[in-house]
Formats: structure tokens, C-alpha cells, sequence
């Protein structure tokens, strides 16, 4: 197949194979099934007006089936105020360009600038970087931070409370860093916390996580858990949903070292799985080692208020081997996203928005089982999301809700559901789901 636009010749593709030991492209990529690679060209249309794609679009769109959200597990369908994609396009923010010259970067860096300061009151934290990717990898770089701050310490403690998608992409960073990952048991769906204090007196544990709510929607107690670490020199890190940390005990308050999650919650759309928004804050005397970028405030030689990025080393951007982390770049546009909904919400706002989805949780669950059919999985408080036991066929109930618009929750066991709410559903759409599952 030749490729129109790509520089190499012949020759060059020729050398690059005899480098790597093959022959061939078809010999390159032998480990591939053969029913899975592309024969021929590309199933693409032929070349159509600007009224003809739109068309094309939206009969397309026609045949999709929007479902009213009930499922959770990470990502939320929250209310995303309508002037949100307005601002984000306007000139002074909106721009693929990383922020390092600073003369021209104003609107970008004063955004980051309050995207940090209100991400470090929402979790209690006494500072935030520029944002990362997700709450997977700011979780893993977490991961790397406590073990860079042990020196001498590389194993770090995962509650089995944690997502597993947060856990599986922690143990790959750790795997090519040289970092031990032993996860921690759970009782009645709660870290089994004597078991972590049991595994820090042995010694050698750079860092402990935990996740608040955890994967099943249950709000965990750590009393005391951050001083038990503290004592082992092991710092404590909490993953956490941001919007729930509106109402919830912050990990600031908590005693974590550092706090890392998902900002998706914060009015960014689920867009079928992203982009999103990855936050960490920490304690100052962490902020040396944490990645990404910081901005910070400063005054130019009129005297007037600006900003720049502050505490960045060159090997940050440059010689990356020798970098803190190689997470240099991150999601601005979605940091501006969450920073222009918190601005809009307001304290008060984003409480009742945690309010409401906290009271539908519980309408629903109450609900649920009052039709006999449901029980809890775990006998603790949850917060906008829990797991049921069901007494039927769960996948034929999910097949059931989606034939009548619900995506009824996520299947978490052969005889296990979990619900979540939010702030969007209604007590009709919450009272349609228990009719379908009490039928």
C-alpha cells in the first residue's frame, strides 16, 4: 500500500526493516492476526460539499439511541452549564500552544492560575499542578512521586477498594519504574485497614492509596490512617471523584499527602469515554516533586499583575530523561472547562449538585428495595452510587432497561448492579427505573 504523504522512500523503509531484523512490513507486523489487519484501501466516501457532509452527519445521528444515565463507576453524567462551551472558545484561552512564553500566554496561565487555586480548597490541599490526563495517571504519578520521596522504599500499598481500571494503569507505570505494588484487601467492601497497618510495620511501603467514595460507591472512614503512614514515612494518597469532595471530608482534612482523581465530574460532558481531566494536590514540601506543570503569580515591570510557570525545571521539557515526570504537557482546555464550571457553580452550587445526587441515590435505592428484588451489597454509607444484589438475570435487567431508554448501571458481579445518580436525573426518570425492574 503506498502512503501519499509520508516522506520515506523505498530505500528508507528498506534500511529501517533490515535494522529491526525483518524483511518485510507483513513480516513487522506477523504477531497480528491476519483477521484483524486492513486489506485494501480504506472504506471512505468520495469527496462531498459542506452541506452535503452535514447531512451525511446527521442522518448518521439519526440512528444513535440516547439512554437517560444511571451508570457511574468513574464517570458521571453531571449538568454542564450551557455558556461553559462559549467561554472556553474565546481567543485568549482557546489555543493548542504550550504556555512557555509567558507575554503571550496571559489568558491560558491566569486560567491554569484558578483552575489551581481551586482545585487546592476543593480537596484542602496547599497546592495543585497545571492538571494531568485523567485521574488514572495522576493516580500513577502519584504512585512515582512517593516512591521518588522514599529513596529507599519502593513498594506502594493499593487498596483492593481502588477502581480496578485505576489499579491496572498503576501497575503499568510501576512496572517500568521499578516500583513493588501489593494491593490490600478489603472487608465488607472497606480497605481492610489492620491489614495495612500490619504491612507498614513490616517496612519498605513508600506510599499507601485509597479511594474516597471507593469503587463500590461506599464512603470509607480513615481515621487514623494518615498518621499510621506518617509514622512508617510513607505518605498517604486518596483518590478521590472532585465533585463529591463538595460535601465529603476533603483529603486535606483527612492528612493525605498527596490527592489525585478525576475532574470529569465537574461539569465535563462523558463524550463516550473523553477527553477528561486528571487533578493533583499536595503538601508544599511535595510540590518539588510533583509533575506536570505550576503557574504562578507574579508583576511585570509596569507593575501589573501577571502570570508565569514557576518551579520549572529544564529537564522538565527538555532532557526528559532527567525529568520529574514525562507527563510536561496536560488537558488545558478541559482544566479551563472545570475551572469555568466551578466559577459558574459557585461553593454553594456545587454542594447542591452533590446534595441532589446524594438524595437520588437514596430515593432510588429505597425504591429499589421496596419492589423485594434488591439488597444491599454492603451494609455502609454511600454516597450518589451503590451496588445491589439482584435476584434475577442481570444482564437480562440491562437489556431490559436499554430497550426502554435506561443505561441501567454496570454489571459488577454475575448477581450484582450498580447504580449512581446525579443531579440530572429526575424523581421521574429515577421512578420509571424501579417500575422496569420491579415488572
Amino acid at each position: 500500500m503506498a502512503f501519499k504523504y509520508f516522506p520515506h522512500t523505498r530505500q528508507d523503509i528498506d534500511d529501517m526493516l533490515a535494522r529491526v531484523g525483518v524483511k518485510s512490513l507483513d513480516d513487522l507486523y506477523a504477531d497480528v492476526p491476519a483477521s484483524v489487519r486492513l486489506k485494501g484501501d480504506y472504506d471512505l466516501p468520495s469527496a462531498m460539499s459542506e452541506i452535503e457532509v452535514r447531512h451525511f452527519f446527521e442522518n448518521l445521528c439519526r440512528d444513535d439511541k440516547q439512554l437517560t444515565c444511571f451508570a457511574g463507576a468513574g464517570v458521571y453524567d453531571h449538568y454542564t452549564p450551557s455558556l461553559i462551551p462559549y467561554i472556553v472558545e474565546r481567543s485568549e484561552f482557546l489555543t493548542s500552544y504550550t504556555p512557555y512564553q509567558a507575554e503571550i500566554s496571559q489568558g491560558t496561565l491566569h486560567y491554569i492560575f484558578e483552575y489551581q487555586t481551586m482545585m487546592a480548597r476543593l480537596t484542602g490541599m496547599d497546592i495543585s499542578n497545571a492538571s494531568m490526563y485523567d485521574g488514572t495517571t495522576a493516580t500513577a504519578e502519584a504512585v512515582m512521586m512517593a516512591a521518588a520521596v522514599a529513596k529507599k522504599a519502593n513498594t506502594v500499598l493499593v487498596s483492593e477498594t481502588v477502581d480496578p481500571k485505576t489499579l491496572d494503569v498503576v501497575k503499568t507505570y510501576a512496572r517500568f519504574h521499578g516500583i513493588d505494588i501489593e494491593t490490600v484487601g478489603q472487608d465488607n467492601g472497606a480497605t481492610d485497614l489492620a491489614c495495612v497497618r500490619k504491612r507498614l510495620e513490616e517496612g519498605g511501603v513508600a506510599g499507601v492509596v485509597v479511594q474516597q467514595p471507593n469503587r463500590y460507591g461506599i464512603i470509607e472512614d480513615y481515621t487514623g490512617l494518615a498518621d499510621s503512614c506518617h509514622d512508617k514515612k510513607a505518605l498517604l494518597i486518596m483518590n478521590s471523584v472532585a465533585a463529591d469532595l463538595a460535601l465529603l471530608k476533603t483529603p486535606g482534612e483527612w492528612g493525605a499527602d498527596i490527592a489525585v482523581g478525576d475532574g470529569q465530574s465537574l461539569g465535563i460532558p462523558m463524550s463516550f469515554g473523553g477527553p477528561f481531566v486528571g487533578y493533583m494536590c499536595c503538601t508544599e514540601k511535595l510540590m518539588r516533586k510533583m509533575p506536570g506543570r505550576i503557574v504562578g503569580e507574579t508583576k511585570d515591570n509596569r507593575g501589573n499583575r501577571a502570570f508565569v510557570l514557576t518551579l520549572q525545571a529544564r529537564e522538565q521539557h527538555i532532557r526528559r530523561q532527567k525529568a520529574t515526570s514525562n507527563i510536561c504537557s496536560n488537558e488545558s482546555l478541559m482544566a479551563l472547562y472545570v475551572t469555568v464550571y466551578m466559577s459558574v457553580m459557585g461553593k454553594q452550587g456545587l454542594k447542591e449538585a452533590a446534595q441532589l445526587s446524594y438524595a437520588g441515590a437514596h430515593y432510588l435505592y429505597d425504591a429499589l428495595v421496596k419492589t423485594g428484588h434488591f439488597r444491599l451489597s454492603y451494609d455502609r454509607p454511600f454516597f450518589n452510587e451503590f451496588c445491589v444484589k439482584y435476584d434475577g438475570n442481570v444482564d437480562e435487567l440491562r437489556s431490559k432497561l436499554a430497550d426502554n431508554g435506561i443505561l441501567g448501571g454496570i454489571k459488577t458481579a454475575a448477581d450484582e448492579i450498580m447504580f449512581a445518580v446525579t443531579e440530572n436525573r429526575t424523581r421521574e426518570e429515577i421512578d420509571k427505573l424501579v417500575s422496569l425492574c420491579a415488572s
